[in-house]
């Protein structure tokens, strides 16, 4: 290609018809726009490709990978959710094969419809959230995880260390309490029963409220009791250890316990695929606390092990929810 000053008929022609009383900055500036535009011309000497379009290449489709999605059912705020479980969703990718990632439902109720909707794969939630899906979603049991504690769990209610008002459990009548949601086990449901066992009954409490807003519900029921807008709150136990680099949880005190009932669960929605269920499942149970390379997955987690599970091991919590009243259709 030749990039030489152009001399066509044309340019010579827009050369005369310029007026000669232009003032020379003008004409310069002109000049200079002519010469800008790529007027080249091919040199004779340049080759001729030719392309021979018998020659074709094969182009394969690749199917894009399934991505499936994995989330915590939100008692603490999705920091924190993040911060606990993204170890173990980055090691279930990689022993799986599996692309993967954490999604972050803003409330229980959220979390179960995600699952209904298809957009929640794997459920990581509390059994009385598990036993609801059951029910109305069809969502199965897999695994179930093992704490520092053991394979169960139990609620804690509490109350200000120094509140004159609650020196027992039967004192807690004409009280305000605060519970983590409707859906939670460990946060309302095991409170509500010990409370029924011992006596005392919903209409008992001047009023029943729920931690308010997004995610960090155990945080917001410990916040409560706390600055004394409520006497007494529920939440699950080991919550008071997460928030102790918050508040100063000596001016907590637990004054009593429920019975223990069926640790957290996994679940998959209903038509998830069992071969993909099957991997994930190994890979959980195949976690050893004393292996180092795991150690941090499971202690990040909260969790010493993961254990095989099935839908009838919760099956405790389906009578403690009948025995209270609470509906698993609602």
């Amino acid at each position: 290609m030749s990039s030489r000053m152009p001399s066509s008929p044309l340019y010579r022609t827009l050369l005369r018809k310029l007026p000669h009383d232009l003032p020379g900055l003008v004409l310069v500036v002109l000049l200079a726009l002519l010469l800008a535009v790529p007027l080249s011309s091919c040199n004779d000497n340049e080759p001729v490709r030719q392309v021979d379009l018998t020659k074709r290449e094969p182009i394969t489709f690749h199917q894009r990978q399934e991505e499936l999605t994995y989330a915590y059912a939100p008692q603490y705020s999705h920091a924190t959710s993040y911060q606990r479980h993204h170890l173990l969703v980055e090691y279930l990718a990689e022993a799986t094969g599996l692309r993967m990632r954490q999604v972050f439902p803003d409330t229980f109720g959220e979390h179960m419809n995600m699952v209904d909707q298809g957009l929640i794969d794997i459920s990581f939630s509390n059994p009385f959230i598990y036993i609801k899906m059951a029910e109305r979603q069809g969502a199965w049991a897999f695994a179930r995880v093992v704490e520092p504690e053991g394979r169960n769990f139990r609620g804690q209610i509490i109350t200000r260390a120094d509140n004159p008002r609650i020196k027992t459990l039967q004192d807690v009548r004409g009280e305000r309490w605060l519970a983590v949601d409707p859906s939670s086990a460990g946060g309302y449901l095991y409170p509500l029963g010990h409370f029924i066992e011992n006596g005392i009954h919903k209409e008992d409490f001047t009023e029943i409220a729920f931690a308010p807003g997004p995610g960090g519900k155990q945080e917001k029921v410990v916040l409560g009791v706390y600055s004394g807008k409520y006497g007494v709150g529920s939440i699950r136990e080991g919550t008071l250890a997460i928030v102790a680099n918050t508040i100063d949880v000596s001016q907590i005190r637990v004054l009593d316990v429920s019975r223990w009932y069926p640790g957290w669960v996994y679940a998959a929605r209903k038509g998830l695929d069992p071969e993909i269920v099957r991997k994930i499942r190994d890979a959980m149970i195949a976690l050893d606390i004393s292996r180092p390379t795991h150690r941090p997955i499971l202690e990040n987690a909260g969790l010493t092990a993961i254990i095989p599970s099935q839908d009838a091991d919760f099956d405790p919590v389906r009578r403690l929810a009948e025995m209270v009243g609470e509906e698993l259709l609602r």
